[in-house]
């Protein structure tokens, strides 16, 4: 993971990148009078939110005043602009996101296969439901302590419910639920390895869109979620016969110790210390 900023971190460009997930990358901008753009395009799709202040933005043609709350989206190839207004302040974050994996994610939500990128008609709007999950998923790519298969599931829940709310397919694609038991057991027997969101997929074959979405629904928790519970389960069986909880922290797929403590105690409700006796 890295992140990117110029020598006044409190003015200057705030940039995320992970080379476990190469197709998204996130910034954060604190003072919007000091990035200035001209009008300009690229070939990924950007999605952001406005989060203080107001400021201009010139899509294509148009122009509008937009503020703290809009969520504003960009389709790859779209000419835009966003500046301040009277040089008042304002703030924001972006997502970038390369548009083949955001092509791949909406074949799998059942777009035709021979059909390219389907652009989103909205250029901004004001959804408080919409503008929270986008910053729920800013949050999650930004968290050190999170692993790569939470941020990649959260981006692929986050980015199948905006299309479901903005871009929705002609035929929703349908899979046979019997493949996430698959899905399940692969995790049971690999849960203390680092597991990607590709893998858990191959193994029960089926796609990232659908595995994020009916694997809550039938487990009541996400796949990441699941991971971790089960790592628990698995420490917990080391605990009972004496071993040392570091070594049971590294045995069961945690990082370090302290994130083994804090994910232990948000499921037990007690430390590991407490657990073992």
């Amino acid at each position: 993971m890295k992140h990117a900023a110029a020598k006044n971190p409190e003015k200057a460009p705030r940039f995320w990148r992970d080379d476990a997930l190469p197709f998204i990358e996130a910034r954060a901008i604190a003072d919007g009078r000091e990035v200035c753009y001209a009008r300009h395009s690229h070939a990924h799709f950007s999605i952001g939110a406005i989060t203080a202040g107001r400021s201009t933005y010139v899509h294509e043609q148009a122009q509008f005043e937009v503020a703290a709350g809009t969520v504003v989206l960009m389709n790859p190839g779209d000419v835009h602009a966003c500046n301040p207004i009277d040089d008042q302040p304002w703030s924001y974050v972006m997502l970038y996101v390369e548009t083949p994996w955001l092509t791949d994610l909406q074949h799998q939500l059942g777009f035709a296969e021979e059909l390219e990128f389907r652009r989103f008609s909205d250029t901004h709007l004001t959804d408080a439901e919409l503008f929270g999950k986008l910053m729920g998923l800013y949050e999650v790519l930004l968290d050190d302590q999170m692993e790569a298969l939470a941020k990649h599931s959260a981006a692929v829940e986050f980015f199948s419910d905006l299309q479901g709310r903005l871009n929705p397919a002609d035929e929703p694609v349908a899979e046979p639920n019997f493949k996430l038991e698959r899905a399940a057991d692969f995790i049971r027997e690999h849960c203390t390895e680092v597991l990607s969101l590709e893998a858990i997929c191959a193994a029960a074959q089926l796609s990232p869109s659908y595995l994020i979405r009916a694997f809550k629904q039938r487990y009541g928790m996400t796949p990441h979620a699941f991971v971790v519970n089960q790592r628990i389960q698995f420490a917990r069986e080391r605990l009972r016969s004496g071993q040392l909880i570091a070594d049971v922290a590294l045995q069961a797929g945690f990082a370090d110790q302290a994130h083994f403590q804090r994910a232990f105690k948000q499921h037990l409700a007690a430390t590991p210390g407490q657990y073992r006796g």
